[in-house]
């Protein structure tokens, strides 16, 4: 098949532009993140550093598996004979792994956004985002190594094949997004905010392919025995319209409309306030944004989802049969996906169905944890944990469980970051993350993807905004100073 090379390359690192993770790794979590910090957890806009903040565009893309690493330089090179990846050459297969396999890849697209503190206590944003998320697996090795290792591979002819669980769920969407943040409590040491994001959203795509309690054995390369499974497929009927692969046709921001929601909570300690509420200096915004010592940060986003109707050929299927043409379950080379499913459908004993199905957000919680060192040092590590998952539900959309430690300078204009992380399929990373002005730019897995020959998972972002920016003697000398800087300047009045 020509440009294999270049198909699966894209797949692999933009997941098809369709799991969730954290957006803007070891950024998300700086008190100089704004609206970016916003879709993680609504809270953090409260009390900011900006008086405004614009997003003009960002985007956030993540994709990986655990069952084949590529070589980097082959995913890179346009040479190649056939242009096809070599298996043992160009891809190695974890064949002899015990685990069960997964793949899963996400884009998140922030368009014109923007952030606006009312006052030093309150905060109001709106976020415009494109997300997508694909996720699947769940599959035995030995499953995955029947698929791809040469099928139909004679050495595996004549072998008992069951496999509890499988399945493929991806879902596309728009979002627009209301966000309103506030400080509930200040007492000097302690310091209290809460948030609350309202989201109006838009289904653009959404499929899921499920198969429970397989069993079967190939007789011969041509003929097959499924002894039990149950195959379960549906995608939305706007699909239907989708022409070649120009997917833009179906876009429309208000079609298949569903309701979403974030809600977070902030807790700062701020030992060295010595009473003193907030103030200003040299000018600038609420300079009293990051007088604490140490916060902690918990949220519950993307509760929500949309429903959609399914396509005509959508189907629940009794997968029974013997001595069955294998052939007759492959794609045919130039057959439609809408021909291919409606063969399916009529070849195997359909079960009952529905018209509609439910598909829902990346459900997650987020935990936050960030230490001020002196001002300029901090160190910060958040976790995301998937709310939805396991086999009960077929029309879901997960997030990717992982935890990550991110030490971090910062100053006014500029921030580095090194984020380390580990997901709960074990990979663990270490990227860097770098802010100058209005440019933000990062990969959690750069160090990982730069040092290693093979990869099997990797991430990039890039963010671009207007911010205010005063050049004055307290945006360089001192970088931001925080709690130390009022220490040296006890301004303002103390409560009473």
């Amino acid at each position: 098949m020509q440009h294999t090379r270049l198909l699966s390359t894209m797949l692999f690192l933009c997941a098809a532009i369709a799991s969730h993770g954290q957006s803007f790794p070891g950024y998300h979590t700086s008190q100089y993140a704004g609206i970016h910090a916003v879709p993680f957890n609504p809270a953090l806009a409260a009390g900011t550093r900006y008086r405004w903040d614009v997003n003009i565009v960002a985007a956030d893309v993540k994709a990986g598996n655990t069952y084949i690493r590529f070589n980097k330089s082959s995913l890179l090179s346009s040479d190649g004979k056939n242009n096809k990846l070599v298996r043992n050459v160009d891809y190695f297969p974890d064949s002899l792994a015990t685990r069960k396999q997964y793949a899963w890849g996400s884009a998140d697209l922030m368009l014109p956004s923007v952030l606006y503190s009312i006052d030093e206590r309150q905060s109001i944003a709106f976020t415009w985002r494109v997300r997508g998320s694909v996720y699947g697996g769940d599959v035995k090795t030995t499953t995955a190594n029947f698929f791809a290792l040469d099928y139909p591979n004679p050495r595996f002819m004549q072998k008992t094949f069951a496999d509890e669980y499988g399945g493929t769920f991806g879902h596309a969407w728009n979002e627009f997004a209301f966000s309103y943040a506030r400080v509930i409590k200040d007492n000097g040491d302690h310091r209290w905010k809460a948030g609350l994001t309202l989201k109006y959203l838009g289904g653009q795509a959404a499929a899921y392919a499920v198969g429970r309690d397989a069993s079967f054995i190939f007789d011969n390369p041509n003929q097959v025995d499924i002894n039990s499974g149950r195959f379960y497929y549906a995608y939305n009927e706007e699909m239907d319209e989708v022409s070649g692969n120009n997917w833009n046709t179906i876009y429309n921001p208000f079609q298949n409309p569903g309701i979403g929601a974030d809600i977070g909570v902030v807790y700062e300690w701020r030992p060295d306030n010595d009473g003193f509420n907030s103030f200003q200096e040299g000018g600038d915004w609420n300079q009293d944004a990051d007088t604490w010592k140490a916060r902690l940060g918990v949220s519950i986003v993307d509760i929500g989802g949309i429903s959609y109707s399914k396509s005509a050929t959508s189907a629940n299927l009794d997968m029974r049969a013997q001595d069955f043409p294998a052939s007759e379950l492959r794609k045919k080379k130039g057959e439609s996906m809408r021909s291919w499913t409606n063969r399916l459908a009529s070849t195997f004993a359909p079960l009952e169905r529905e018209d509609k199905f439910y598909m829902n957000l990346p459900t997650s919680l987020n935990l936050m944890g960030d230490y001020n060192i002196d001002g300029r040092f901090f160190v910060s590590a958040s976790a995301t944990v998937a709310l939805t998952g396991g086999r009960k539900d077929d029309n879901k959309t997960s997030a990717l469980t992982q935890l990550q430690v991110t030490p971090r300078w910062e100053s006014t204009h500029l921030g580095a970051y090194l984020p380390i992380q580990v997901n709960r399929y074990g990979q663990t990373d270490a990227g860097v993350v770098l802010r100058a002005g209005p440019l933000v730019i990062g990969s959690a897995t750069l160090f990982t993807t730069l040092f290693r020959e093979t990869i099997n998972h990797a991430d990039v972002f890039v963010a671009l905004r207007v911010i205010p920016i005063r050049f004055n003697r307290w945006s360089w000398d001192k970088g931001n100073g925080g709690i130390f800087r009022k220490k040296r300047n006890q301004l303002g009045c103390p409560d009473i």
